[in-house]
């Protein structure tokens, strides 16, 4: 049986989730404007799916990532006969990747982990407001 839930342990899973968001959110924008020959081939986003934890002795709640998965987008079909990736009518599948939604993901999860820095700043001063009360 695992230890019980604390302070700790809420803040480090939530820092880990939101550096998954972040990780999947800077992999989809690398890859954005990436084009294949083949529709199957071409990059899809991805996206961290979370799900709430309970602990049922301390009643704190925290997240865990369920998994990394990928968008079930449609690739932008483009026509490029120029270009040595196309297929035999001349198309490219490119990433469907939406720059500024990817962006916006990013600064929302780097948001998210900055507040828990500061929770745990808090938590840190309040321990040793109370250290030196005794």
């Amino acid at each position: 049986m695992s230890a019980p839930m604390n302070l700790f342990t809420v803040a480090q899973r939530a820092m880990s989730a939101q550096l998954v968001r972040m990780n999947s959110a800077a992999s989809n924008l690398a890859n954005a404007g990436s084009v294949t020959g083949n529709e199957n081939d071409a990059y899809r986003p991805m996206r961290a799916v979370f799900a709430q934890e309970l602990d049922q002795r301390t009643g704190l709640s925290t997240v865990r990532v369920n998994g990394v998965y990928r968008t079930d987008v449609t690739p932008t079909k483009r026509h490029d006969p120029g270009n040595p990736l196309a297929d035999a009518e001349g198309n490219v599948f490119e990433a469907p990747v939406d720059q500024n939604a990817e962006m916006v993901e990013m600064l929302e999860s780097a948001r998210q982990y900055q507040n828990m820095v500061e929770a745990l700043q808090t938590a840190k001063q309040l321990m040793l407001e109370t250290m030196r009360i005794k």
